[in-house]
């Protein structure tokens, strides 16, 4: 291993952490990290990242327990359609490509962020009960959820905010909490899927893990002292950079796809071959 890579996988690792527990869309730092500089296969990264997630999201939750914003029997009410969702998404994760579904996901963020910039005082409101909704409706709304974090698990932590605020009434630090509870329990049922299919960089993985962790402790100290202002604002932010970057991420991807099909086709074409015909 080069242990130079050791301080940026920290770094990187930190500021996911921070960014997964206070928004989402933290893994869209440490994906690119763990491809692009250590050079692991997009599907090794993606399951390698989940180590880190793991170990952040216990961190985050033994956080928001103890500053009692946590209610844990709801969280876990809530993770049972999510894990079945993340089941689901992740054995289908390890066959199929992705690309057009970051593009979706990426318009997607684009219409949360009117959303949340559109409706304001639903998101500055603070919740003073535990009491929150949870019927049908709901339960396919995380399952839906889950299987989309099963299966990238980049940007996840958006969209369990948006479910969690919109669809079953928490403010956005309460959401939080029982956002990191939740992505807990579906990467513990989701890791190992991708490690038993061989995609698990384990040395890497805690690596990343011992950054992400640190993020994680301070980004919930501040979500609870700086309240649910701060945290919608790190959101929109979030959102917005998300947005831009998974769709130009599958753009480019769906553009480039073309252009190496037809690169392998042409040298396919047998030397001396010009315009069907051999050239002596």
């Amino acid at each position: 291993m080069d242990w130079s890579l050791i301080p940026i996988l920290i770094a990187g690792g930190f500021a996911c952490g921070f960014i997964n527990t206070v928004a989402g869309s933290g893994s869209l730092i440490t994906l690119p990290l763990l491809m692009i500089f250590v050079q692991l296969d997009a599907n090794i990264a993606n399951g390698t990242n989940r180590v880190a997630i793991l170990l952040q999201n216990a961190v985050a939750v033994g956080s928001f327990r103890q500053q009692k914003v946590l209610n844990l029997r709801t969280g876990i009410k809530l993770a049972i359609p999510s894990g079945v969702g993340a089941l689901v998404g992740a054995l289908i994760a390890v066959e199929l490509d992705k690309e057009m579904m970051r593009l979706v996901i990426g318009i997607l963020m684009f219409v949360m962020l009117i959303v949340i910039l559109s409706r304001p005082k639903r998101w500055m409101e603070q919740s003073e009960t535990d009491e929150f909704r949870f019927g049908w409706k709901q339960a396919l709304l995380f399952l839906a959820v889950g299987f989309y974090g099963g299966f990238i698990q980049a940007g996840v932590g958006v969209f369990l905010l948006m479910t969690l605020v919109m669809a079953s009434g928490f403010d956005l630090v309460r959401a939080n909490a029982v956002k990191v509870l939740i992505i807990l329990c579906f990467t513990i049922i989701a890791l190992p899927v991708y490690a038993m299919n061989g995609q698990v960089n384990w040395q890497y993985g805690l690596i990343l893990a011992v950054g992400n962790m640190l993020g994680a402790w301070l980004a919930s100290r501040m979500a609870v002292k700086r309240g649910v202002g701060f945290v919608r604002w790190v959101l929109v932010a979030v959102i917005a950079c998300s947005g831009v970057k998974l769709c130009w991420d599958a753009v480019s991807s769906l553009v480039e796809k073309p252009a190496h099909t037809a690169a392998l086709q042409e040298s396919a074409v047998p030397p001396g071959l010009n315009e069907g015909r051999y050239v002596d």
